[in-house]
């Protein structure tokens, strides 16, 4: 959209000591929150994920190395991060895949052409400390714009002023949202919207987790 950025910035909703491995409970308790979000959103939500992900013991999910990779994608190519965000989303939520696996990471970024090494060294750089501060600055953004969780999105305009968008009217409504967006943009050249975000969790849940 002509006048409008989108930046992203993941708040590490399932790192450090809220990373959870996945359990019939922990399945029983997101399978209802995940059908109401298809409904309200017309968002897929695939068998892979319904009957094999979230039926995978042995999985962990753990929010630092998806963000890792978005952050390695978007240093590698302007919008690539955008890009590797919402390939994540449907690895995860359609097709059932690891995305805290390094190399489920590194397929993605095949995928969208991205060039192997130069990727994994970008991951490497970006891993740890990098991702620890950037998950850091998202949350200290998600606490001035008033955020209570995920997603929060906030449009900034060209004075430097920001604000927080209610998304909650405008789900499952796209076309309406975009005119929406449109206008808000519009009265505030140039924007940006910043999405905070965390890949591949509930978006019913707050910046610490989701409590069963």
């Amino acid at each position: 959209m002509p006048g409008l950025r989108v930046a992203f910035h993941g708040g590490g909703m399932m790192t450090g000591a809220n990373r959870r491995a996945i359990t019939p409970q922990w399945r029983d308790y997101v399978m209802p929150h995940d059908r109401r979000i298809a409904e309200m959103t017309g968002q897929p939500f695939g068998q892979n994920y319904f009957e094999g992900l979230l039926r995978d013991t042995g999985a962990v999910m753990d929010s630092e190395p998806p963000t890792t990779a978005v952050l390695a994608a978007e240093s590698l190519r302007e919008g690539g991060g955008l890009d590797m965000a919402h390939r994540l989303q449907q690895a995860h939520y359609v097709e059932g895949r690891r995305i805290a696996d390094v190399d489920v990471l590194k397929a993605l970024a095949a995928e969208l052409g991205f060039d192997g090494e130069a990727f994994a060294s970008a991951f490497t750089r970006l891993s740890g400390e990098a991702t620890a501060q950037h998950i850091a600055q998202s949350r200290q953004l998600l606490q001035r714009a008033g955020g209570q969780g995920f997603p929060t999105f906030v449009l900034t305009q060209a004075d430097g002023r920001s604000g927080r968008i209610d998304i909650g009217p405008w789900l499952g409504r796209a076309d309406d949202w975009k005119a929406q967006l449109a206008a808000l943009v519009a009265s505030s050249q140039p924007a940006t919207t910043d999405a905070a975000a965390t890949p591949a969790t509930p978006s019913v849940c707050g910046p610490d987790g989701c409590a069963i």
